[in-house]
């Protein structure tokens, strides 16, 4: 891996004067200065395209079996316990390699090389599970989210530290919204068009566990896609890396097995807030479709479609919310927010009967503000050199709870049904409020790092700059 890889792509406005005039140089030729200048907004604003459709695929495919719960129940003949294997599957192997992918990410591969190795197994994964499907093989098919899942989140990882080396200290609250936005679209496109690509797929003349296997090769098109997005990503940042002469300025410090156990504790707080709260979405969703057509009566593609409005509304909100947050800071306000309305919207859900649109659509806006505030705040506390391995970390903690929580749930249903597992959530983003509170506490204790205003995150910069100036 290059040093420059480890580096903010960016500099201050000091080293922006310094660089001008040999990125000119660098840029001769280019007819379209402000779109090749990778000191420009304009360019960086191109690249976060790119780089936003980095996961495009894998949140696509990864609830490919929520969007079709019912006919892959009914063309394998299976369970719900045995459904939930595919999302079990999935997490199982980030429990320990989402933590390594990270880790080779900084040490070894990098963001680049990476980010191309973990989608090219997306694509394999998705191809083998389209292929366990086709057979009727729910091995195959637990085999292809297996392998899936290793490229998935691993690339997750290499997306979040691509959007900390070209936003650290700008706009980074924004950039993981949106990249969250994008990533949530291909969830709400898969949740509304999988029904009605497997009815189209009917017309050909195919039918059973081969139909569904046809539709899932379809969907690996865009498994695909998010490919060439990992090759154009590594394209912009290698010629970025080479303007800016990144690896001129850095230290050399390279990340060791034995930092992790230095990490600062803040990141083990945050850890535990993204388990206890995504447990209490993801699961919920891959199980929620066959839970509006039972409570409400609804037909199965109006409950895909309640089913789907967390990712619709998080699409549209999470870029405005990270806005927000960008403006005003107070991370861990935001966070405990953005749980405790979760937690109200599950309430709703499970002890009313109220229209349950209006509760999904009020989770999918507090889901919005948790994520636009969370996932940041490891930048704050994590030195850059070390931050795909802290990412990977949080990751891997993350697919824990998932594996081990999707498993109880699908049982939970089998047994007790949705009201116990409603309740089941609730108890879980109680865990989260526990932990947020005792990260406010943890942190006002050590200088309101991670809640400071826009305003003192202002000055505190400034400071800091003086600071080296004066070194």
């Amino acid at each position: 891996m290059s040093e420059g890889e480890r580096s903010p792509l960016l500099g201050n406005s000091q080293e922006e004067d310094r660089l001008q005039d040999d990125v000119e140089v660098e840029l001769r030729g280019c007819g379209a200065t402000a779109a090749c200048d990778p000191m420009r907004p304009y360019h960086r604003y191109c690249v976060l395209f790119v780089m936003c459709f980095l996961s495009f695929g894998s949140y696509f495919c990864y609830d490919n079996p929520a969007a079709l719960q019912d006919r892959i129940e009914n063309d394998l003949k299976i369970n719900t316990s045995e459904f939930m294997q595919l999302y079990s599957f999935y997490s199982w192997p980030n429990v320990v390699l989402c933590f390594f992918g990270g880790f080779l990410i900084d040490r070894v591969f990098g963001i680049r090389l990476g980010a191309i190795i973990f989608s090219t197994f997306v694509v394999v994964g998705q191809l083998l599970f389209a292929a366990g499907a086709y057979t009727g093989s729910l091995w195959l098919m637990c085999a292809g989210r297996f392998i899936f899942g290793i490229g998935g989140e691993s690339l997750c990882v290499g997306q979040n530290t691509y959007a900390v080396s070209w936003f650290k200290g700008r706009e980074l609250n924004m950039v993981f919204g949106l990249q969250l936005s994008f990533s949530r679209v291909g969830s709400t496109v898969n949740m509304n068009i999988m029904e009605k690509v497997y009815q189209w797929v009917e017309t050909w003349g195919f039918n059973g566990h081969q139909c569904l296997g046809v539709t899932l090769f379809i969907a690996a098109a865009f498994c695909f896609f998010s490919l060439v997005c990992a090759l154009l990503m590594a394209f912009f940042d290698k010629r970025a890396n080479a303007i800016l002469k990144t690896d001129e300025a850095k230290t050399g410090e390279v990340i060791k097995f034995s930092d992790i156990k230095n990490f600062n504790s803040g990141l083990w707080f945050i850890c535990i807030i993204c388990v206890a709260y995504y447990v209490a979405v993801f699961p919920f969703i891959g199980l929620g479709l066959v839970f509006f057509e039972m409570k409400w009566g609804y037909t199965p593609s109006k409950a895909n479609a309640v089913n789907s409005l967390v990712y619709i509304i998080s699409a549209v909100a999470s870029p405005i919310s990270g806005f927000c947050i960008d403006k005003t800071g107070k991370n861990i306000f935001w966070v405990i927010s953005g749980t405790a309305v979760t937690l109200g919207c599950h309430a709703l859900l499970a002890f009313t009967f109220l229209n349950p649109f209006i509760a999904m659509i009020i989770m999918g806006l507090a889901y919005s503000v948790l994520a636009s505030s969370l996932w940041p705040m490891v930048a704050m506390v994590i030195p850059e050199q070390c931050l795909a391995t802290a990412y990977g970390l949080m990751q891997s903690v993350q697919n824990l709870g998932l594996a081990t929580i999707s498993l109880a749930a699908g049982k939970i249903v089998d047994l007790k049904g949705y009201l116990i597992l409603e309740v089941f959530f609730l108890c879980w983003l109680c865990v989260a409020l526990i932990a947020e509170a005792s990260l406010y506490i943890l942190d006002a204790a050590r200088g309101c790092i991670l809640n400071r205003s826009a305003k003192e995150r202002h000055l505190q910069a400034e400071a800091d700059e003086e600071s080296k100036k004066d070194h």
